[in-house]
């Protein structure tokens, strides 16, 4: 608390998570490459468990800070608020690559490719099965968080524990129809630049509907321990930030790649 007496702003105490983070992650990643070459899980399983437990740790940490210790300030707010915007700005890019590497190979597509899109020998999926009803899925979420933000803003405990909870199963909805698309696939990865453009973006859209579910699973559980007020809730508010840019997302993947590419 020394910190608040002479700046509103909250200096962070030391953690051995960031560094700990990276190792697990770098274990992960290793683990994947290793169970890609030699179907052998045993790293990828050390890997989650790993990164699971400090992922845990560390949300603790942020919990106790942010909710009974109160650190962070009005000030505080305002940086956390900025660093999630950057942030989402940057995972705009990084979808932005695929989508490049897409109308790249589309809209001129090589002699390889039998000078047609999809290429030839590819059948696509039809656009108007899975992939319009996980659209619907996605963007009646997107209404689902709206509402139990508005909820939280008004205090209304019980209608934002019901749309975090309607949000979390949709999104988890979403990825079991993903799952199942996938597996019915009727091509693969290795399929030329139309298989390794498909499931690079859908699967790294895919990986990031995973990641968004956990956050506001996150604050499913912060929530039914009355750890958000109407004026206290970044937390929230970050997931449903990042929630809605996952449904953008998604429109684009879906009119792009599922219906135009076909």
């Amino acid at each position: 608390m020394s910190n608040l007496i002479n700046h509103p702003f909250h200096l962070v105490d030391k953690s051995p998570w960031p560094l700990l983070s990276a190792f697990s992650v770098m274990n992960l990643v290793s683990g994947l490459a290793k169970w890609f070459h030699t179907f052998n899980m045993d790293l990828v399983l050390l890997g989650l468990v790993t990164t699971t437990f400090i992922m845990v740790q560390w949300w603790r940490d942020v919990v106790r800070e942010g909710t009974y210790q109160g650190l962070h300030t009005g000030m505080v707010g305002v940086g956390l608020r900025w660093g999630m915007i950057l942030f989402i700005v940057s995972e705009v890019l990084f979808f932005l690559s695929f989508f490049w590497a897409f109308f790249h190979s589309s809209l001129s597509p090589a002699v390889e490719l039998g000078s047609s899109w999809p290429p030839a020998g590819i059948k696509p999926f039809n656009p108007f099965q899975i992939p319009l009803l996980n659209t619907g899925i996605l963007l009646a979420s997107g209404v689902t968080v709206t509402w139990a933000h508005h909820a939280i803003m008004e205090n209304n405990y019980s209608q934002a524990f019901q749309g975090l909870l309607m949000t979390v199963s949709l999104g988890l909805y979403f990825t079991s129809l993903q799952a199942l698309e996938y597996y019915e696939a009727p091509f693969s990865v290795a399929d030329a630049v139309y298989g390794a453009t498909f499931f690079v973006a859908t699967g790294f859209h895919g990986l990031h509907v995973v990641i968004g579910t956990l956050f506001l699973l996150v604050c499913l559980v912060r929530h039914f321990h009355d750890h958000f007020s109407s004026t206290h809730h970044f937390g929230f508010e970050a997931a449903a930030w990042y929630w809605h840019f996952v449904d953008v997302v998604w429109l684009f993947l879906f009119i792009s790649i599922y219906w135009w590419g076909n």
